[in-house]
């Protein structure tokens, strides 16, 4: 494997605190299944900012930003049922991924962290 891209985040939790009050914000930025999980969960600042930090940071290691009709709800974040996080990209990404780099197969890793004032998250994109 060989790395193509990397990319870190840090989100002060206060701002996506007074930001998820609206509703608009959260249907802007997070996906469905984000929106759906968020109901289960007591955190709800930290849930939300660990996962705009781990869409930033994504967006950081393909290099592109939000550009190239990339929004923040076409990347999800999931956690498996041992807890570990996952990115899930849409298909139009997926494509952008493989173009831009010229490859068939790449893997997404995703590491997120949280405390009381911060978040963060650390994205390496690998070629397979």
């Amino acid at each position: 494997m060989r790395i193509i891209g990397n990319g870190v985040d840090i989100v002060e939790n206060q701002r996506i605190k007074k930001a998820i009050i609206q509703k608009s914000f959260i249907k802007r930025i997070y996906s469905i299944s984000e929106i759906r999980e968020s109901k289960k969960i007591r955190n709800k600042t930290n849930f939300f900012a660990k996962r705009f930090a781990a869409k930033e940071a994504f967006v950081k290691a393909l290099g592109t930003g939000f550009s190239n009709g990339i929004n923040f709800n076409d990347i999800s974040v999931k956690n498996k049922n041992s807890g570990k996080p996952e990115l899930h990209i849409k298909d139009k990404i997926k494509k952008i991924i493989k173009r831009k780099f010229k490859l068939k197969k790449f893997k997404i890793f995703l590491s997120l962290s949280d405390e009381e004032k911060y978040s963060i998250a650390f994205v390496i994109i690998n070629k397979t």
